[in-house]
């Protein structure tokens, strides 16, 4: 074999492995963008308070996680709208109105949590005022969303993704006791207690949330419109074998990332803090600033730059489906694959979702608090919205003959059962 000649078994394996990541892309970052820094919150709070024992939460959550995206990706895929746009076609106007808000509520407080957990995180790592991190990282995030080429800022988007797993080379840093992980994620443990069900609901309502809904389902909209060859399926049913098929590969892939790292996550606080006697965690920079002493600075560092690498992801993500769903149901000219000029009050919505965002985190609001209640927002919207996607997903006028059937059609049905209830321990932990 003369030099450089790539060996045939090689060229294949590359060529699979490059036509598997042709094929991901919105549900990879959709996945990813769920592990951002208030979620990493979540996570370390319940390794840190549950330990080892709350890890079977993610193999519970990962399939109803995987088929509502999948649901969401196929109404965005077949009809050519977002979630909002259908909701706007075929939906009273004050159910559609009434999600909307919830939803810019929710994603701009979770942005202003965001950018305060980052800002945090970046005084921890170089030291400096927290306050010039924060308009930084807002200026990056609705800079490059709004001044980057569309396909050249999902790519940013995409190759981003590989921050997360940051969180399993903190395993490495660390001692495991693997018997107890597998245990515990194989095994559920239930501890009948108040701080148990809270925990367990606020995983739930990070894991499985609307902003992430729309952000999908409107994503493969902007595939539709990007790519010449793609068309609604409603209108070119020829191509829905290998649509659906990839959309399912996306989907389970960005959802499978997902559920790894907030294992990874609750599995290195557990086996840190929770070991240590440290059980109150409130936020992703105090989980970052407790492992330095406990798993020392490689962790530390490593664990830090996680909380940076995902902000940086799911800032867009939350202003960007805020932006989707206020302009389609005031049907604007929407799309990041459109200029700024020719769609000026959807690029003018995403960006002050993110400025106002950053004006929370500069408030005197508590952003534990202001999480606590994102949490609830988005478990009301969250039900409403996934009975009607499921109606949606299974509605002719809608979906033509592309209804969701079978198993789909039930994991949808089931991830909308499990939502009502952690929406109703929500309200009954708050009223209580």
């Amino acid at each position: 074999m003369s030099e450089g000649t790539i060996p045939l078994e090689d060229a294949k394996a590359r060529s699979c492995v490059a036509k598997i990541l042709n094929r991901l892309g919105p549900g990879l970052i959709t996945g990813a963008s769920d592990d951002d820094p208030s979620g990493i919150g979540t996570y370390s709070q319940a390794g840190a308070q549950l330990g080892f024992g709350i890890g079977w939460t993610m193999l519970l959550t990962f399939p109803l996680m995987a088929a509502i995206q999948e649901i969401s990706a196929r109404i965005g895929r077949t009809t050519g709208h977002g979630i909002a746009g259908n909701l706007c076609r075929h939906y009273p106007t004050w159910l559609l109105q009434s999600i909307v808000m919830l939803l810019f509520v929710a994603n701009t407080i979770n942005i202003g949590a965001d950018l305060s957990a980052m800002a945090d995180t970046a005084k921890l790592l170089i030291g400096g005022p927290s306050f010039f991190y924060v308009a930084v990282f807002t200026a990056i995030c609705v800079g490059g969303i709004v001044f980057v080429q569309y396909d050249r800022y999902t790519r940013i988007l995409k190759w981003m993704t590989p921050s997360l797993f940051s969180y399993v080379a903190v395993l490495f840093c660390i001692h495991v006791p693997w018997g107890e992980v597998v245990t515990g994620t194989l095994i559920p443990q239930i501890t009948w207690s108040k701080e148990f069900f809270t925990t367990l609901l606020a995983i739930f309502g990070t894991t499985i949330s609307p902003y992430l809904f729309f952000w999908q389902s409107s994503q493969e909209v902007e595939e539709v419109r990007t790519v010449p060859e793609r068309k609604p399926l409603v209108r070119a049913p020829k191509q829905a074998l290998d649509a659906f098929a990839r959309i399912r590969t996306d989907t389970v892939v960005g959802m499978a990332l997902s559920n790894i790292i907030a294992l990874a996550i609750m599995v290195a606080t557990a086996a840190t803090l929770k070991k240590a006697g440290i059980t109150n965690i409130e936020t992703s920079s105090q989980a970052a600033a407790a492992l330095r002493p406990l798993a020392g600075d490689s962790a530390f560092v490593i664990f830090a730059l996680g909380i940076l690498g995902t902000g940086l992801l799911a800032v867009p993500v939350l202003a960007g489906s805020a932006a989707y769903a206020i302009g389609e149901a005031r049907k604007w000219p929407v799309g990041l694959s459109r200029k700024p000029k020719k769609a000026v009050a959807f690029y003018l919505t995403l960006a002050v979702a993110a400025v106002v965002g950053m004006a929370i985190s500069f408030s005197p609001v508590d952003p534990i608090q202001a999480l606590y209640w994102t949490a609830v927002i988005n478990g009301i919207v969250a039900v409403p919205l996934m009975i009607v996607m499921m109606l949606m997903a299974a509605e002719t006028r809608v979906m033509g003959k592309f209804t969701i059937t079978r198993w789909l059609h039930w994991l949808g049905w089931a991830s909308t059962a499990v939502m009502a209830a952690c929406a109703t321990g929500m309200i009954i932990t708050t009223l209580a």
